[in-house]
């Protein structure tokens, strides 16, 4: 029976005879073997699913500046350290350029790279754009060569030289020209002060920081508020002293002098001029007995008497005022000694303190002078001469003067100097005018190395401890007015801390006895 539906051809035997040959079963032909497919040359495995998204995502805006900044800092700080060996870089400005600005370009660009990859990398997964599977990393490309290339060297560049940046960098805050010029206005007197001082070659950082990475760091982030305060303005004027944070003199001051090696006595030799009309001479010969142990290990003078065995209460800021003194017998007991002043009997203390070298040599190198100490020590030397009448009158006059600013004292103090002799001393400023302009230069150079009007510092701004001439000193214990209950006093006897073997004489014999060819 014919199936219904069929057309008339497939009803045709012909037709239907061919159809069942060609549904017999034949013999399958094996298909042809696919091409074998290249190997993808490049980084495979699990290394290469951490760089394909890298390579992928670091084409914008963000890296490429990153790049950018990265390599021209980096170049631009090799140019610069060449330019330092060579001895081609003064400028203290120019070391902030190089030592940390160029390395903080430099750590932004390597820190945009990976924020451009990131930012990129959300920004396609919040539109659906990242591929399901990132381009293999195929080095059969020529640009990708070349930016592996580029990218390796840059790497084996940028690590040393952010380290030798990094190090520079610290090496440079450390430096004395960091300290006392990058600061300028803050530091103009500190730093003028310490170029005339006996430690001009003792870098900042070996008293003010010293050894050790915990002081270091302390440094540091003490020295990140004083930027702050110094770019919006807050720091104080003057700065106020004594340093209470400073690290303790026997971890610094004692790294080169150390109280307990005896120094035996120092003779000392102070000049002064009167304020006649021939600027009268007169030397005052101490001899002070400075101390230390002794070689029988006995405690002597003002080292072996004071270091190790007090304690003290200061009343104020500066340290000036001390009510109360804890000394330690060499018994082991100690001995409290209260002031009888009415003025400090029964004040507050505001610190408690082991004596050490810094209260008594508080300005060990940023020392100050009074007008007449200036004076005294310049006509001593030569610079101003004492054959000029009055001179030792007329230059303190002159630097006690209000100025308005310093740079009004530039043009004001050597010419009130000048006029001074033209209207007083014609005949001597005509025959000495050369000793008279060097007299006025050297007023000016007092000047500048002690008052700074725009840090409000004057004459006696920083109370030396030093002695007692121009400011208490000793006198701040040493006063006859600090007792025991048992009724002992802190001594006043001159004698305790030195000898004064001449006082005022215009040729003591003593100095005769001792240099008998001068």
């Amino acid at each position: 029976m014919v199936a219904r539906g069929l057309s008339l051809f497939e009803r045709d035997p012909l037709i239907l005879a061919s159809q069942n040959i060609n549904a017999m079963p034949e013999k399958q032909e094996t298909p042809p073997a696919r091409p074998e497919q290249p190997r993808t040359r490049g980084f495979t495995g699990p290394l290469a699913n951490v760089l394909r998204p890298i390579f992928y995502l670091s084409n914008n805006l963000i890296s490429r500046l990153g790049v950018v900044l990265v390599t021209s800092s980096g170049l631009t700080l090799v140019l610069a350290y060449l330019f330092q060996v060579f001895g081609l870089v003064y400028n203290p400005y120019a070391g902030i350029l190089i030592f940390l600005v160029l390395p903080a370009v430099f750590v932004i660009g390597l820190l945009l790279i990976p924020l451009g990859i990131y930012q990129d990398f959300r920004k396609n997964r919040q539109f659906g754009r990242l591929p399901a599977a990132y381009p293999a990393i195929d080095f059969r490309a020529p640009h990708l060569r070349q930016t592996a290339l580029f990218v390796a060297i840059m790497t084996a560049l940028n690590v040393p030289l952010f380290a030798i940046a990094t190090y520079r960098g610290t090496i440079y805050m450390d430096s004395v020209q960091f300290c006392g010029l990058t600061c300028h206005r803050v530091m103009q007197p500190e730093y003028t002060a310490y170029q005339r001082s006996p430690h001009a070659r003792v870098a900042c950082i070996e008293c003010h920081i010293g050894p050790g990475a915990p002081w270091f760091v302390r440094s540091k982030i003490s020295g990140t508020y004083q930027v702050l305060a110094v770019a919006f303005n807050l720091y104080p004027r003057p700065i106020p002293t004594p340093v209470h944070n400073l690290r303790p003199a026997r971890e610094t001051c004692e790294a080169c002098h150390w109280p307990q090696r005896f120094s035996g006595d120092k003779l000392v030799v102070k000049t002064s001029f009167a304020d006649d009309e021939k600027n009268t001479a007169s030397k005052t010969v101490l001899l002070v007995h400075i101390g230390g142990r002794n070689p029988d290990s006995q405690r002597v003078g003002i080292h072996g008497m004071h270091l190790g065995l007090l304690t003290y209460e200061a009343a104020d800021d500066k340290r000036q005022i001390i009510p109360t003194v804890n000394y330690q017998n060499p018994d082991g007991s100690f001995t409290q000694f209260v002031s009888t002043e009415a003025g400090q009997r029964g004040s507050a203390p505001h610190e408690t303190r082991v004596m050490d070298c810094i209260d008594c040599h508080n300005r060990p190198t940023h020392t100050f002078d009074m007008p007449e100490s200036g004076v005294n020590r310049e006509m001593a030397g030569g610079r101003i001469s004492p054959s000029l009448p009055f001179v030792h009158k007329v230059s303190v006059e002159l630097l006690k003067r209000n100025y308005s600013s310093r740079l009004a004292a530039q043009t004001q103090l050597p010419e009130a100097f000048r006029a001074y002799y033209k209207a007083n001393y014609f005949s001597a400023y005509n025959s000495q005018r050369a000793q008279v302009e060097q007299a006025a230069s050297t007023l000016l150079d007092i000047y500048n190395g002690n008052i700074f009007p725009e840090m409000n510092i004057t004459w006696g701004t920083y109370p030396n401890n030093l002695g007692h001439a121009d400011f208490p000193g000793c006198f701040r214990c040493h006063d006859g007015n600090h007792k025991s209950k048992e009724g002992r006093e802190i001594t006043q006897d001159c004698n305790a801390c030195h000898s004064l073997l001449a006082m005022d004489e215009a040729n003591p014999k003593i100095l005769h006895a001792l240099y008998p060819s001068q």
